[in-house]
């Protein structure tokens, strides 16, 4: 069965936009729970549709890193369930009051959270993204709308198939949920042009998604960048803990966005502390490129270059760099930082504070691995990507960066004088 053109199937999603800002939680609850059923009783399903992407995405010569994006697993497929249930179990943000008065005419003045209404979501390879994406736009009223990749195609449109089906038996529309099923670019530019149609896009991929939705898109928009993130270990640094985060924040997974890039090591415990990180890293199966004084400590290291440290490697790549202070440290983050997470780690409180008042980022995290920049890991229940910019919404965005605030005020018959 052919598709719908794109802009009559943006009008059914936006029609059922309006049927859920006016649903209750309890039923949206419903639809989240029912979501994560399907998709654990049916995960072999999943599976198999997904092996065919990856089928398609190997012979295509996709590198390892992105295929792991694009893997689903029976695990995975379970963690996608579990994320469902936590965003339904989260409380409601439609509606809530965030701050009121009453002015001296007996005006009383509310801000109540509301959906934003459609909300685009444009991404790569990550058929994950599907239910997490869908499940907090419904936890927040929002109708999804969402266009993936052709190499995640197959395993999308399995997912998409079973939210649509939990949605319409929770009672809501099934264009609540809808994906868009032709994947050329043309397609993705008329998405990104849908003004009138989706009131806010998410985008989630590499540089050319975001160079390409900065020149064409006419729909306001919520930059999910790139992730060139650090770790500076001062001189006062646990450095136990500092291998262990270091190691952690490189090599839990290589692929993903909140993956350290870049490893500042204060001079004063260069000697005692890069021999035995870098050990662990080659260990783990990842290259060194050290500037000319790491390189001192590490003789078997690539010669870092410029273009190095402000790299988002997403591989087994990391750059390293001897400073003489956090000063240091954070002028380099502020010359080649992404603006995504950066870390320190120091047992000087003074030293810490200043990191997190000066590091210009979304997340400043101290004496924790990067890898915790997640919705799931700060209690979101879910992401539907991480901004790197500072409007609407910046770092991990979940149910209530998918809403807005309305003015409410509520007089007894009062005129302006």
């Amino acid at each position: 069965m052919n598709s719908p053109p794109l802009e009559q199937l943006a009008g059914r999603v936006r029609e059922a936009a309006r049927v859920l800002a006016r649903a209750p939680g309890s039923v949206r609850d419903d639809a989240l729970g029912l979501a994560a059923d399907l998709l654990e009783d049916e995960r072999a399903s999943l599976v198999t549709a997904n092996r065919a992407d990856l089928e398609r995405a190997e012979a295509a010569g996709m590198v390892e890193a992105a295929r792991d994006r694009l893997r689903l697993t029976e695990d995975r497929v379970h963690a996608m369930a579990d994320g469902l249930r936590k965003v339904a179990a989260l409380p409601d943000p439609v509606g809530e009051v965030t701050e009121g008065w009453v002015r001296p005419n007996g005006l009383k003045v509310t801000r109540v959270r509301v959906p934003l209404g459609v909300v685009g979501v444009i991404y790569e390879n990550r058929p994950n993204v599907t239910s997490d994406a869908a499940g907090l736009c419904l936890k927040a009223g929002n109708a999804a709308f969402l266009r993936g990749s052709s190499s995640a195609l197959d395993s999308n449109r399995a997912v998409v198939a079973l939210l649509r089906r939990a949605v319409v038996k929770a009672g809501l529309p099934e264009d609540a949920v809808a994906l868009v099923e032709d994947t050329s670019h043309e397609t993705a530019v008329a998405f990104m042009q849908l003004r009138g149609l989706i009131d806010c896009l998410i985008p989630r991929g590499g540089p050319a998604l975001i160079g390409s939705l900065v020149e064409h898109a006419t729909v306001p928009y919520v930059l999910d960048g790139d992730g060139n993130c650090h770790i500076y270990v001062d001189g006062a640094a646990d450095l136990s803990m500092a291998h262990e985060l270091a190691v952690n924040a490189k090599t839990h997974r290589f692929g993903v966005c909140n993956a350290v890039e870049t490893i500042l090591v204060h001079a004063g415990v260069a000697p005692e502390f890069l021999p035995r990180l870098a050990a662990s890293l080659e260990t783990a199966g990842v290259e060194i490129r050290a500037d000319e004084r790491a390189r001192h400590h590490l003789p078997d290291a690539v010669p870092a270059c410029e273009e190095d440290f402000a790299t988002e490697f997403l591989a087994p790549i990391v750059a390293i760099g001897i400073v003489d202070d956090a000063a240091d440290a954070m002028e380099h983050i502020a010359r080649y930082s992404s603006g995504h997470s950066e870390a320190i780690v120091t047992s000087d409180v003074s030293v810490a504070e200043r990191f997190v008042t000066e590091v210009d980022a979304a997340a400043v995290l101290v004496n924790a691995s990067t890898r915790f920049v997640d919705g799931e890991e700060l209690g979101l229940g879910a992401e539907v990507g991480i901004s790197t910019q500072k409007l609407h919404a910046r770092g991990p965005m979940g149910v209530k960066e998918l809403t807005t605030l309305k003015w409410v005020v509520r007089g007894e018959g009062q005129v302006r004088r």
